[in-house]
């Protein structure tokens, strides 16, 4: 990598080798973007090809109308590769916690088989196409094989993430009807063992689950319904390893996957099959510059969209082995995650900002062993990144050599939407990048005027859109209307993200609008602030939120985990000298809060909700999706400590 100012590019060895190295990839898909994908999809392997590429009745959206396609003949036996070619190759390497445990790797035809057993097992317990299946599984190769056999088959999965709660799961099957469920025993996290059968059990109560399937991975005791429990293996094992692939339509459902906000019912978002299956081969090709002999690590869990499409469909669609691990990436030792890197000679590392902030914690002595030479690339997802978390990640881990593309997309997407290609360029520290090619997006203010260069306002999405947006919020189509098309009218999609454009057309995420503290008069996101918070050099990182003043309307509250020596007083003095250069006296904090750590869900996601309820005096609710639920206790006890001074 070079840098000509604040901005980096990719070294001329990279760029020669590079899939995409040209910024004419931009002019040619901005002339006819509808054009540019149908290009793309062409070498799919297809059952029947599309009649009309894209059709746009508002707010609603199809692409590839008429076509015929099942992802799983493009991952195996009608790979645009050529499946004599692929099926010896490594597909997955699985890691398990336990460091005395031995890894599994699955081949291409170990792989097919299990899915094709499974997906037969399913057919014969009654499971047609359009049926739900409710998929509650770890990092586990069984989650792969699950989401690929309801695939083969046409079932629409549905995958909760296997930290949540009964209740959480409960309102998910309850939602789809789904009749199946598939969970495990229990698995590894931290040494322990987390039963996840027991949750299962209660939270089939009242669905129309009629049959559980389990793997048996942690062999911890569990509950026994005999007339409706299943051993996953033993399901399997007795079944034929051929099953022929459904044949779906480019707008069949493929899978539904929920999204929770911190109010109301989770929205079911709606994935179809044929225009899913084009944004997630080529946007995952294109962007991590996938070759035939890479190794990608995404370190989502598949019960988010980017362990769908970046952890499983996109590596396995460009037949790039994909790595998945079990357990938390510093267990048991904050060097474990380096480790893995280094043992399995990963080229893409694909993390959140949060696992940056932490790796950054431990200090640079932890990984100053590791030269990471076999990394090629590296990749920020899940939410806005600061500049210290970038440079860090960039010079310490990347060493200076690796593109740094920062990602960003959504639930809704499907796929990434916006990042600069690694082999064209520019990267900018904290800045997402370039629209992916084809995408048309804008910012806007409150009336819908375009904001002018660097003036910060509402992200959106304009026609023709990309193929794997949401087609719907499942059996909600008023939250569909009133979550997306209100804003703006039925022809623009709204993002709820704040962002503005540099001078080089790079966007800058800020966090999500409704992120937004409103004081006397003026509106500054949660994010802006944590970025000038986190400019400090000693503190790993930081969390803002906004309670009610009664002179103010709202004033920031900032919580910061500090790494340095000094004292509590002189620390806090400088957070808010930070804030007052880089943003000024108007967002200077109520308070600023030293902590050990912050709620954080397993995918690392900080529960800003939770830290305003701590004020407000709200019922903090189900805190069982928390990685560390023992913080609140503590973070509770701190504040009103503070509020009795």
């Amino acid at each position: 990598m070079h840098q000509k100012g604040d901005l980096y590019y990719p070294n001329e060895d990279f760029k020669k080798i590079a899939l995409i190295n040209n910024r004419e990839i931009y002019q040619e898909a901005e002339k006819d973007p509808v054009k540019f994908w149908e290009k793309l999809a062409e070498s799919l392997s297809w059952q029947k090809k599309w009649e009309k590429t894209f059709e746009h009745n508002p707010p609603y959206v199809k692409w590839f109308v008429g076509g015929k396609i099942n992802i799983t003949e493009n991952i195996f036996e009608k790979n645009p590769q050529g499946w004599e070619k692929i099926k010896d190759k490594n597909a997955i390497i699985w890691q398990p916690e336990l460091v005395d445990e031995e890894q599994k790797i699955f081949t291409y035809k170990d792989l097919f088989e299990k899915v094709n057993k499974f997906a037969n097992a399913l057919k014969k317990l009654g499971v047609k196409k359009g049926d739900r299946v409710g998929i509650y599984l770890p990092m586990i190769p069984e989650v792969i094989i699950s989401m690929l056999a309801c695939a083969r088959i046409g079932a629409v999965h549905t995958v909760v993430f296997s930290a949540f709660s009964p209740h959480a799961l409960q309102v998910r099957l309850q939602d789809t009807e789904a009749k199946i469920l598939i969970t495990t025993d229990g698995y590894y996290r931290r040494g322990g063992v987390v039963g996840l059968k027991q949750n299962a059990d209660e939270a089939v109560d009242n669905t129309s689950v009629e049959k559980v399937i389990v793997v048996k991975r942690a062999g911890n005791p569990v509950n026994w319904d005999e007339g409706r429990d299943l051993w996953f293996e033993e399901i399997s094992s007795q079944e034929s390893g051929e099953c022929p692939a459904e044949e779906m339509d480019s707008e069949d459902l493929f899978f539904i996957l929920y999204t929770s906000g911190s109010t109301g019912k989770p929205k079911g978002i709606m994935h179809t099959c044929g225009g899913y299956i084009v944004q997630a081969k080529f946007t995952g090709q294109w962007i991590f510059d996938l070759k035939d002999d890479d190794i990608l690590w995404c370190t989502s869990d598949v019960g988010w969209i980017t362990g769908h499409t970046y952890t499983i469909y996109s590596p396995l669609l460009n037949t790039v082995p994909t790595l998945i691990f079990e357990g938390a990436p510093d267990w048991p030792n904050p060097d474990r995650w380096a480790q893995i890197i280094e043992d399995n000679k990963v080229t893409t590392f694909y993390t959140a900002p949060t696992a940056i902030r932490m790796f950054e914690k431990y200090g640079l002595e932890v990984i100053e062993k590791y030269k990471f030479e076999s990394l090629q690339l590296l990749g920020s997802v899940g939410e806005p990144i600061d500049d210290s978390a970038w440079l860090w990640y960039f010079k310490n881990v990347g060493k200076e050599r690796c593109p740094l593309v920062d990602t960003w997309w959504q639930t809704e997407t499907g796929g990434i939407l916006i990042t600069s290609l690694p082999g064209v360029g520019p990267f900018k520290p904290a800045f997402s990048g370039l629209p992916f090619p084809g995408m048309n997006f804008e910012i806007f203010d409150e009336e819908g005027n375009i904001c002018p260069q660097g003036k910060q306002g509402n992200l959106v999405l304009l026609p023709p859109f990309n193929p794997s947006l949401l087609r719907g919020v499942y059996k909600n189509p008023e939250k569909y209307l009133e979550t997306y098309w209100k804003d703006y009218g039925e022809k623009v999609y709204f993002t709820s993200d704040a962002a503005y454009r540099d001078e080089n057309g790079l966007i800058r995420i800020i966090g999500r609008v409704d992120d937004v503290i409103k004081m006397a008069g003026h509106r500054l996101s949660t994010g802006e602030l944590e970025a000038a918070v986190n400019l400090h050099p000693d503190i790993t990182e930081c969390a803002a939120i906004g309670i009610p003043d009664e002179i103010r309307g709202e004033v920031p509250i900032v919580f910061v985990i500090y790494k340095g020596k000094k004292g509590e007083d002189e620390v806090k003095k400088e957070v808010v000298d930070y804030i007052k250069k880089e943003i000024g006296p108007i967002a200077l904090p109520k308070e600023v809060y030293l902590v050990d750590d912050l709620p954080k869900t397993r995918s690392g996601k900080i529960m800003r909700r939770i830290l305003r309820k701590l004020f407000t005096g709200e019922d903090l609710g189900d805190l069982s999706t928390l990685a560390n639920s023992e913080i609140v206790s503590k973070l509770k006890n701190k504040v009103a400590g503070n509020n009795e001074k």
